[in-house]
């Protein structure tokens, strides 16, 4: 379940529900180092996998979010294996990668609490990366390769914009490049995982053995079942006056 709010309670609540892992966004949520790590902590008592989106595939930014104690990265934006290289490089010190060494400083170490932790460090680490182009699907088996790849997250959304069906996450090409992503990515031997919010999509690619899916998000549930509810008590004209504002 994605978590797009920004609130630590509502990531708490949503940590609670049962579900397997917890997606913190700072790409398209308006999430920042702070309110990311308070999330961090408030769904650390709860039996969910926190998961959290840098906004880009950036050196420096991978560093912070995994100082603040973030362990699983889906890295957006990954095209090619190059890029997938980048990211595993930046998720661990030297001489396998290039993060920078502050753990004295930082909550993932707890402030040089945990022994050993520099060496250790990439054993916590689990670096997902997203396919959502179609030049990232045509080198998908590249990407799945990358040592250090643990696991490809695959965005249709993304994906359809740049096939020139924006919106259309169920183009039969769009669903055609989804499924040749998966078969190459379990071909790598790697996990691999996908976003589909709508159950019937969720549901066929769960029976075609994806190993993770994101199948809904806080702000979405609260947004359509905000609706529904005020659909049962307000008149539609007065409904529908609310929900356009004159600017913001």
């Amino acid at each position: 379940m994605w978590v797009c709010s920004g609130s630590p309670l509502i990531a708490e609540l949503c940590a609670g529900a049962g579900f397997d892992w917890t997606f913190i966004d700072a790409e398209h949520s308006p999430n920042g180092l702070e309110s990311v790590l308070a999330q961090l902590q408030a769904v650390r008592g709860y039996p969910t996998v926190p998961v959290v989106r840098p906004p880009v595939n950036d050196t420096v930014l991978i560093k912070q979010f995994l100082d603040l104690g973030a362990q699983t990265l889906i890295i957006p934006m990954v095209h090619s294996a190059a890029d997938a290289e980048a990211a595993v490089a930046a998720a661990h010190y030297p001489p396998r990668g290039v993060r920078g060494v502050g753990s004295a400083l930082a909550r993932s170490a707890r402030w040089n609490r945990i022994p050993d932790y520099l060496s250790r460090a990439s054993e916590t680490v689990t670096i997902i990366v997203q396919i959502e182009s179609a030049e990232a699907v045509a080198n998908a088996a590249q990407i799945a390769a990358v040592d250090g790849v643990d696991g490809v997250f695959i965005g249709p959304s993304d994906l359809a914009a740049s096939m020139g069906v924006i919106g259309q996450q169920d183009h039969p090409d769009v669903v055609a490049a989804v499924d040749e992503s998966i078969r190459a990515v379990k071909a790598a031997g790697k996990f691999v995982g996908v976003n589909a919010f709508g159950e019937a999509s969720a549901r066929r690619y769960m029976d075609l053995g994806v190993d993770f899916v994101g199948v809904g998000a806080d702000v979405a549930l609260l947004a359509r079942g905000s609706e529904a509810l005020a659909a049962k008590f307000v008149p539609q004209d007065a409904a529908q006056q609310a929900g356009t504002p004159a600017s913001y």
